[in-house]
């Protein structure tokens, strides 16, 4: 039989439909031909992904700041740059 292949997402989202499964009371077993993986699979998946989500969490939080952070000095560049160019209008001679 061939060995499927799955992506990390995959594999966190099917790590999230055990949970859901555990919750609600089905075994590892149960779990596993649900999900059509094999238990040392299951283990293996969990001992690798398991912690990543709150990884991803604290890694889009840190984004989102930076974000935040870099659309305010954009912002702020676009002010100079409105201000700089009513200046310079100000400044040229009157025509004749």
């Amino acid at each position: 039989m061939k060995a499927k292949k799955y992506s990390e997402i995959q594999i966190m989202s099917k790590l999230r439909e055990a949970d859901k499964f555990k919750a609600e009371g089905k075994s590892i077993a149960e779990i596993v031909k649900t999900l059509e993986i094999t238990i040392p699979t299951y283990y293996k998946w969990r001992n690798e992904y398991g912690g990543k989500e709150k990884e991803i969490e604290k890694e889009l939080k840190t984004l989102k700041k930076e974000n935040e952070l870099l659309k305010r000095l954009v912002a702020e560049k676009e002010l100079d740059i409105l201000m700089l160019k009513e200046s310079y209008d100000g400044n040229k001679p009157a025509a004749l």
